[in-house]
């Protein structure tokens, strides 16, 4: 089967609905109007990745994510074929409510949709796992400007070299996300983000981008390329779209993921994440 094209980076209408509430973030999703990236809306909620797997592999992808908190680090476990996650939100619809999903079959990508429903089974456990958009409220608050969310853009990710700690089954690079800073903002960002272990918390890598196996920084492997400018360091924090590149290797029958850039709005406040 041929593979799908990927989603565009946004095509919400301005103004067709409040971009600083969760839930009507949320609702977007679910309605349809809201179908490309979740940065840099509802600031102060903490957004999420998400990865869903029939039950019988539950067991093995929680100890992997267990082993692996940087990429993975889980703030949210449905009951087996439930849509529900009630402690990220109470009018919350894992199968809805975010702009855009993946389908696994076998490893392979075969679907891209805004809404799972069709697929949904009585055997499934959806999990959230932690967002880097989550700090960058956090960032921007302290000056430092970011690209991607500046041009309405996804963050640049890239598959690295770096093996993440295998548990059961489950095995497979670190995904990163990347954005470019000037040397002083870029210390400043160490130490915002430090802060945020739940969303990932401090850099995994900044500077030369072949020492983490990534050959050429500007063809990410998923999002919207963002050019690093004379003066700048690329800087790259772990990613919860890892789980769609173990995915990919150790081929499950069955999964689903969002789409990368496309997270979950969460009732969840960022400053409950923060260690002060």
């Amino acid at each position: 089967m041929s593979r799908p094209t990927m989603m565009p980076a946004s095509q919400h209408a301005a103004g067709a609905f409040d971009i600083g509430s969760a839930l009507s973030v949320r609702l977007a999703c679910r309605s349809g109007a809201l179908k490309g990236t979740t940065s840099g809306l509802a600031p102060g909620f903490v957004q999420g990745n998400l990865a869903i797997l029939p039950a019988d592999l539950a067991g093995d992808f929680l100890r992997f994510c267990q082993a692996n908190p940087r990429p993975c680090p889980i703030i949210g476990v449905s009951d087996v074929g439930s849509p529900l996650v009630p402690v990220l939100g109470r009018d919350l619809d894992i199968r809805t409510d975010f702009p855009g999903y993946r389908v696994w079959e076998n490893g392979e990508l075969v679907a891209e949709t805004g809404d799972v429903g069709q697929y949904w089974r009585d055997d499934l456990v959806s999990f959230v796992i932690g967002c880097s958009l989550s700090f960058e409220e956090a960032l921007l608050d302290e000056g430092i400007p970011l690209r991607h969310v500046e041009r309405g853009l996804r963050v640049p990710m890239f598959r690295t070299s770096i093996d993440c700690v295998p548990a059961g089954p489950f095995s497979g690079p670190m995904v990163v996300s990347m954005r470019p800073l000037k040397a002083a903002h870029a210390i400043r960002a160490i130490q915002v983000t430090s802060r945020f272990p739940a969303v990932h918390g401090a850099p995994v890598h900044i500077g030369d981008p072949a020492l983490i196996g990534i050959r050429d920084v500007s063809q990410p492997d998923y999002g919207d390329a963002v050019e690093v400018l004379p003066g700048e360091l690329p800087v790259f924090w772990a990613c919860g779209v890892t789980p769609q590149s173990v995915i990919a290797k150790v081929k499950p029958p069955f999964a689903i993921t969002h789409a990368p850039g496309c997270m979950l709005v969460t009732d969840r406040r960022n400053t409950e994440f923060a260690v002060i």
